[in-house]
């Protein structure tokens, strides 16, 4: 499962003209499953995310997660995040997970992160958005768990 995080002061998704998730200072997670992933590499992905120490703290260094700081988290689902590109110019999405699966295991990540953290927001799975962000940082980090 691949995860990029971008914190935020402000995030959201727009799905045809209206905005379907939004936060305000927090993380903006683009969420990606692979083949063969599975629910326990979901589980390590949120637990790492919620603890991942990448706000200010009172003296600026970053010191304080997520749950820390109460901020939002707004989880948008990006397949793209498993292109190949070592072949040509067109990448490659033979590494995603199956639409079903992918969402299966999304669908699943976005429950566990609603039971762990109060305010959780998404996108729309296999829909068209729009996401528009304020990375604030800018601070942007991959999380790979396999």
């Amino acid at each position: 499962m691949i995860g990029l995080v971008q914190r935020v002061s402000e995030a959201r998704v727009v799905v045809e003209g209206r905005t379907i998730g939004q936060i305000g200072p927090g993380l903006l997670l683009l969420l990606c499953a692979e083949r063969g992933d599975d629910v326990p590499q979901g589980e390590r992905l949120l637990a790492k995310l919620l603890k991942l120490r990448i706000f200010g703290d009172a003296e600026g260094k970053m010191n304080r997660s997520l749950q820390d700081t109460g901020g939002g988290l707004l989880v948008v689902s990006q397949f793209t995040l498993a292109a190949d590109t070592s072949g040509g110019n067109r990448p490659g999405f033979g590494n995603a997970a199956p639409p079903d699966e992918g969402r299966r295991l999304y669908e699943d990540f976005v429950a566990r992160a609603r039971a762990a953290h109060p305010l959780v927001q998404t996108g729309e799975f296999g829909a068209a958005m729009q996401v528009h962000l304020v990375n604030d940082g800018p601070v942007t980090i991959p999380l790979v768990m396999r």
